[in-house]
């Protein structure tokens, strides 16, 4: 039986990194519920793949090529969006790389290709697509933050910078786009077991220590994101924006020690 307050039926969904991980499944959950579904990627192939997959009821998910590090391609690929379906209802920003490595060890280019991913193509994704929506006076973007926004973890500086300035630039539009309808809020992940972060979970010192510092005790999985994102982009948060909601299974209510 459905329920009205979490509908996201007939919603135009732009998934950026929607290919693969949490981009892929957010997308898919995004298209079992009626959604007309936009995955983008820099690979056209796996983006084909994936929308053939994950394509599900009356309504084929559709592919939009995209490197978010191409400020052009961003412009454009929003423009075809807006020309098939005419608006954008809401915007996912996935897309994101890392590179761990000692602060002494990032290079210039390091430094540059994870800001250039995760912050500077976020804001101008969420710029290009935010016009229409503030024209229009409605919409919802969900970005999609880290547990390293507030409190970085060792040896991923250039990644918690720019998820800290996520965390910083979804108040900023959610405080200048409010007045127009638009809701823009962030989705925090915790330690969650996908394709790029196998070998560090499979580590198995790595992982007892992940779930000896998670209160629920367990690894986050893709799958754990949906009900949130679907929240966000739903009725039941009309009144929510500028908020980041932690799905990190405990992770930041404290820090576990070892004391019997």
């Amino acid at each position: 039986m459905s329920d009205p307050l979490f509908e996201v039926a007939g919603q135009v969904v732009l998934v950026s990194g929607g290919s693969r991980g949490l981009g892929r499944v957010i997308a898919e959950g995004f298209a079992v519920r009626g959604a007309k579904v936009f995955i983008t990627g820099r690979d056209l192939n796996t983006l084909e793949q994936t929308a053939h997959e994950i394509s599900i009821g009356s309504h084929p998910v559709r592919v939009a090529l995209c490197d978010v590090c191409d400020d052009a391609a961003i412009r454009e690929m929003v423009a075809t969006v807006l020309a098939v379906e005419g608006r954008i209802d809401t915007l996912v920003n996935v897309a994101g790389v890392n590179r761990r490595k000692p602060a002494l060890s990032i290079t210039d280019e390091d430094y540059d290709h994870i800001l250039d991913t995760n912050l500077r193509g976020v804001f101008i994704l969420s710029r290009e697509v935010g016009r229409g929506m503030v024209e229009r006076g409605g919409g919802c973007q969900i970005n999609i933050a880290s547990l390293t926004s507030d409190r970085p973890l060792l040896n991923v500086a250039p990644y918690a910078i720019s998820k800290a300035g996520v965390v910083s630039m979804t108040r900023a539009f959610a405080l200048e786009w409010g007045v127009a309808g638009v809701r823009v809020n962030a989705l925090a992940p915790g330690f969650i077991l996908t394709d790029l972060t196998e070998k560090l979970w499979s580590d198995p010192k790595m992982k007892a220590w992940g779930e000896a510092n998670t209160p629920m005790r367990r690894m986050g999985q893709p799958s754990d994101m949906v009900g949130t994102a679907i929240f966000l982009a739903s009725p039941a948060a009309a009144f929510m924006t500028g908020q980041t909601l932690y799905v990190d299974g405990g992770f930041v209510a404290g820090v576990s020690w070892p004391i019997a």
